[in-house]
């Protein structure tokens, strides 16, 4: 097992759970929700923005709701979620070999979880696969699994810490022979301001593998991890690309980067060391020491432009009902007008590089891109804006894989529908996260 908070860990053992930590429906008035409230509308004005806004006056609550919903785990404790789930499993009568309620492995594939980032406040995703090795003609409800991986999940997480938060918690519920967990995580990788014009081969996602493993599964050599991986490679999982656990902080979280790129707003970063108390966080916990710092000079790349100059630019931008990040692709279609130049890609995606990094809603976005373009390119001009949101797993919807299209048509692309379906048809197929 790797390193982890042993004390904390085990006084919630000791403590048992409470299932009904959820974000109650009247939180508003709570004092942590107000706290982080005061808090997003002091990260606002650091950006320039007007907090009464239309678009931004629920932005703070909404902000609230999202995070101490993705962070309800911190009001939850993980013992005697699976005690009352524990059932009578005989194992082989007779003859040689492992069955039921006595070796038989058993594995959950494909739980889909999201965490956030203690690194940097943004979510990732996790595919979590879980297996064990049933003892004393005893097995567990399948879905308190999923259960107590969701727990740990719903917390600021380090991948690694989160594998083995999940492996000692069911180690110590279930007392199996054993138990593994294999973690394939997908963390965005936002480029900053500058990074984003010049590196077109920025990439996007950080994957990651992680694995922790108790009793038997503790020797990662052990014969029982070869019945694991076979099981899991009818998923297409590869474990040649599993992090070395000694060095997870130096291959995961794309942010660490970001601490060595000058100061930042002091009031900002206060801000975000309160949210991340009222959470139920110390915010001095030596992992989040610098994770303000890293927040605040990440979301300083959206603070309003009044000019741009710029090159070869990815789509990159900012919900600002969430302060959650989306991207994607935008495709730009005209008819060419006489005595109108065509414009260069370059001066295309400057367009849309200005009008995407800032507090932004993508139809917002589709249709800036539009307007500009048009006085650009003679009037006929139609755009399509396919992006990820982050607001979509992160969320209580928790929707992977999902992404949303917006459309702008202005001019003959209005109402010459031969026009549209020949550029709608032209247009490639759009990956989800992480493809």
């Amino acid at each position: 097992m790797g390193a982890f908070d042993e004390g904390r860990f085990n006084v919630e053992l000791e403590n048992g759970v409470n299932l009904g930590g959820c974000v109650e429906l009247g939180f508003e008035e709570d004092p942590e929700t107000v706290a982080i409230e005061d808090s997003v509308k002091i990260l606002l004005q650091g950006l320039g923005e007007d907090v009464n806004r239309e678009g931004l006056r629920k932005t703070p609550l909404r902000v609230a709701k999202a995070l101490r919903e993705g962070t309800r785990g911190y009001r939850q404790r993980v013992n005697d979620i699976v005690q009352g789930a524990l059932f009578p499993e005989a194992g082989l009568e007779t003859g040689i070999g492992h069955a039921g309620g006595a070796g038989g492995i058993v594995i959950v594939r494909d739980l889909d979880l999201f965490s956030y980032c203690e690194c940097c406040l943004l979510p990732f995703q996790v595919k979590c696969h879980v297996g064990y090795v049933p003892s004393g003609q005893r097995v567990v409800g399948l879905s308190k699994l999923s259960r107590v991986a969701d727990v740990f999940a719903k917390r600021l997480q380090d991948p690694q810490r989160l594998a083995d938060e999940v492996c000692s918690a069911l180690h110590s519920g279930i007392k199996p022979t054993g138990v593994a967990v294999v973690l394939q995580c997908l963390h965005i990788h936002f480029p900053n301001f500058e990074s984003a014009f010049f590196d077109l081969n920025h990439q996007g996602w950080v994957k990651m593998q992680f694995t922790s493993g108790a009793g038997v599964f503790e020797d990662d050599k052990a014969d029982i991890w070869g019945d694991f991986r076979s099981l899991l490679k009818f998923r297409g999982i590869n474990f040649e690309k599993t992090c070395p656990r000694d060095s997870s902080y130096k291959c995961w979280c794309p942010s660490q980067a970001i601490s060595k790129m000058g100061p930042a707003n002091s009031g900002m970063v206060s801000a975000v060391a309160s949210i991340i108390r009222s959470l139920g966080e110390d915010p001095l916990r030596n992992e989040l020491l610098e994770t303000p710092t890293r927040f605040v000079k990440w979301l300083m790349n959206f603070k309003k432009l009044h000019s741009f100059r710029a090159k070869l630019v990815s789509f990159w931008s900012q919900c600002e009902h969430h302060l959650l990040p989306f991207h994607g692709v935008v495709h730009i279609g005209y008819i060419r007008t006489e005595g109108v130049n065509p414009i260069g890609k370059s001066l295309l995606q400057s367009i849309v590089h200005f009008h995407g990094f800032k507090l932004q809603v993508q139809e917002r976005l589709t249709r800036q891109i539009a307007e500009t373009a048009s006085s650009l390119l003679g009037g006929d001009v139609m755009v399509v804006v396919e992006a990820n949101h982050a607001c979509m797993i992160s969320r209580g919807i928790e929707k992977f894989g999902s992404n949303t299209a917006t459309v702008a048509v202005l001019g003959r692309f209005s109402t010459d529908l031969a026009s549209r379906e020949k550029f709608m048809q032209s247009i490639p197929n759009f990956p989800t996260a992480g493809e």
